[in-house]
């Protein structure tokens, strides 16, 4: 059994993250930020919306995300996209263009349908979303703890905007915590 502290240090650190990818973003020099409302992203959503040298656009669907972001680098600025799982199979047929075009795209992914998930509807995308975006050509990569997120988004954002690829992180249901409806 995890004692209380060990509880408050999970905590801690599950609530921090937020703030260490968007640093990690901003040492990237992201200036642009396109999203899909998600409880999951929340937080860091709130602190690309206070950053005055941040442009942010709420999307009526995922794949409005992906003009977007090949609009932003053509435009001489690095962009991420942060969705839901659920999202990823309205976008697979978008992604052609930047895969095609060898845009540099990352996209931020919090899952659903894993860890503690309530909604029977999340568990088969959530089944579908790596192999998904592996198929039409994104590199996948999965963080599962604080710690490696930080890392992962990281290395990401390098893999995606100095090489010019096509990326996708997942972060775990288990790190974002169980769905309270």
């Amino acid at each position: 059994m995890q004692s209380a502290q060990a509880e408050k240090t999970d905590s801690q650190a599950s609530e921090s993250w937020p703030r260490q990818i968007y640093e990690a973003l901003k040492a990237a020099d992201v200036r642009h930020m396109a999203y899909v409302p998600d409880a999951g992203h929340s937080q860091l959503i709130k602190l690309f919306h206070g950053d005055e040298d941040v442009v942010t656009n709420v999307l009526t669907t995922e794949e409005e995300g992906i003009a977007i972001a090949a609009g932003a680098w053509l435009g001489g600025q690095r962009s991420v996209l942060l969705m839901q799982s659920s999202g990823v199979g309205n976008c697979i047929n978008m992604l052609s263009l930047p895969v095609q075009g060898r845009f540099p795209l990352l996209m931020l992914v919090t899952m659903r349908g894993e860890w503690a998930e309530f909604n029977p509807w999340q568990v088969p995308m959530s089944k579908a979303t790596q192999p998904s975006l592996e198929a039409i050509g994104l590199r996948v990569f999965r963080a599962e703890t604080p710690e490696d997120l930080v890392d992962t988004v990281t290395a990401a954002a390098a893999f995606a905007y100095e090489g010019d690829q096509q990326v996708a992180v997942l972060i775990g249901q288990r790190l974002l915590g169980k769905k309270k409806w």
